[in-house]
């Protein structure tokens, strides 16, 4: 059987993220620690795709 390739579009838009984002920075005070940025990095990957997602769409 062949691992289905497809990913699924994002679930949270991109200003959602962003906003996610910007509290991670907030709490963090502007420095952050190494879980903090690996949730960042996590972050900002969802938020290239929803940002990828909506410019696909509107080609």
């Amino acid at each position: 059987m062949s691992p289905d390739l497809t990913t699924p579009g994002p679930v949270r838009s991109a200003a959602e993220v962003n906003e996610q984002i910007r509290a991670l920075w907030l709490r963090a005070g502007g420095s952050l620690s190494a879980q903090e940025r690996a949730e960042y990095e996590l972050l900002v990957v969802e938020w290239a795709a929803a940002i990828r997602g909506r410019v696909v769409q509107a080609v």
